[in-house]
């Protein structure tokens, strides 16, 4: 069968869920990892056929991505600032909002010359403090989770993007003090509310860990809390924390970091335009 041919098959049947526009985008993520080609080569080879087993392997793909699968975790992978992360159920898809945390961060560091030590809680896939140590070479970094499998994942990440980071499991609201002093602490914990799952897509409710992803509606802060609490007390002299939260509990969170005793709150927007980064200091 020609690859052309069927790439108009594979759009139609994505039609219900997805515009034509995301359905071509799946189309070339799964073309370049199946044959090793871009939209490019496809177009300077229009007659290209697939085999029998090729065109099993893509209707799998195609099968899994109408149950609403994220493409990320059918492929197993994906890219963060710039970078190459395996990602699976055990470890929420990265997202550009979270680029653009890591760019705050690398920006407020990459003036110093001296080591400097990072830690992020609730490390995931690793993408942050692995994007971190990409781009600062004189940073110390250091990352905690609770769940034994994502850290696994990021392991591998720091692996495969050949960097060294200190990966801890530990579950950090059981966690009395920090083992050491830190320049930064960074986290983009669960934040979003149970009242809030009807706003979630089902490929995210249904595919991405609920662990990593929601907070009860009673105490929504529960995470920003415990972690600000222990910042306190593990910040070096003019150290940062840095928080992504939730959209709509900017002045909330800004609150409850200012009644703790930090100072110059910085509330962020995302390219989306809404309130997603908090930045401060003791």
């Amino acid at each position: 069968m020609l690859l052309k041919d069927y790439k108009k098959k594979f759009i139609a049947n994505l039609e219900p869920l997805f515009d034509p526009m995301e359905s071509e985008s799946f189309f070339f993520l799964i073309l370049d990892d199946l044959h090793q080609m871009k939209r490019v080569d496809l177009a300077l080879q229009p007659d290209f056929e697939i085999s029998d087993t090729e065109l099993f392997k893509w209707n799998e793909i195609l099968f899994q991505l109408k149950k609403e699968k994220p493409i990320q975790y059918i492929l197993g992978e994906t890219e963060f600032y710039g970078l190459r992360f395996f990602v699976n159920e055990n470890t929420l898809i990265p997202r550009p909002e979270t680029e653009e945390l890591v760019q705050w961060i690398i920006e407020s560091q990459n003036k110093s010359s001296q080591e400097i030590t990072i830690l992020d809680i609730g490390t995931g896939s690793g993408c942050i403090p692995i994007a971190i140590k990409k781009n600062l070479s004189n940073a110390n970094v250091s990352a905690i989770d609770v769940s034994k499998e994502a850290l696994l994942v990021a392991e591998r990440n720091a692996v495969l993007n050949g960097v060294a980071v200190h990966f801890i499991h530990q579950d950090i609201l059981q966690t009395e003090a920090l083992e050491t002093f830190y320049n930064v602490i960074v986290s983009n914990p669960p934040y979003v509310r149970d009242l809030e799952k009807e706003e979630i897509k089902k490929n995210v409710l249904d595919y991405e860990p609920h662990l990593a992803l929601f907070v009860t509606n009673e105490d929504a802060l529960l995470f920003y809390r415990k972690i600000a609490q222990l910042a306190k007390h593990s910040l070096t002299p003019n150290g940062y924390l840095f928080f992504e939260i939730n959209q709509y509990l900017g002045s909330e969170t800004v609150s409850l970091l200012q009644d703790l005793g930090f100072q110059n709150v910085t509330l962020k927007k995302d390219i989306y335009g809404n309130d997603r980064m908090i930045r401060c200091t003791l």
